[in-house]
């Protein structure tokens, strides 16, 4: 039985995943298009390279529609399961890359009205990205899931699979450990030495 595309905005995405193992093409759409720009999006922020990050959305919807018949209700929730690997995988692609300048996304276009805010903000945003670099794969993985993909810590602990507090101890030092960096250059980077 194949459901019409718009009844399936309401359909959870265990039933989805069911209704996709029975033969259901729009159930596969359905959870493609409600999954995978978030793990695109984490993927580009840790990969920095938008065609690698479409590899990894691939290759975790691949993986999850080879699960699909095999998928245990109530074991894990859909979204935390690709979260998990699609960091996996971006996290295996890193490890291949070290020693490979991971810092080649263009700068975001800013709506400043000079050129030094403009240059002073492209420091600023080098500045952090590059510290980020520099934290372990682990801490900058929990960052990036809290901060910019706005995930809840439960949510990070399942895709990290440890714990909450684990996860706070992971959010915790990497902050110290950006701000620590990042404070060697607040003068350079425009910002006021208290």
């Amino acid at each position: 039985m194949t459901m019409a595309f718009d009844v399936m905005s309401d359909t959870s995405d265990e039933a989805l995943l069911g209704l996709y193992a029975d033969g259901d093409q729009a159930a596969a759409r359905a959870l493609m298009l409600r999954h995978a720009p978030r793990v695109l999006s984490l993927a580009k922020r840790l990969l920095k390279d938008p065609a690698e990050a479409e590899d990894i959305t691939q290759e975790a919807m691949l993986r999850l529609w080879k699960v699909a018949p095999d998928w245990h209700q109530g074991e894990a929730k859909v979204s935390t399961w690709l979260y998990r690997v699609g960091s996996n995988l971006c996290m295996d692609r890193l490890r291949k890359k070290r020693g490979v300048d991971l810092d080649e996304a263009p700068e975001p276009e800013d709506e400043a009205p000079n050129v030094e805010s403009r240059m002073i903000e492209a420091d600023r945003g080098h500045a952090l990205r590059q510290a980020m670099d520099r934290l372990p794969n682990r801490q900058r993985l929990a960052l990036t899931l809290r901060h910019f993909e706005e995930q809840s810590n439960p949510e990070i602990a399942a895709v990290l699979e440890t714990s909450v507090e684990a996860v706070e101890s992971l959010l915790s030092r990497a902050r110290r450990a950006l701000a620590a960096d990042l404070s060697r250059n607040r003068s350079a980077l425009g910002l006021a030495t208290d």
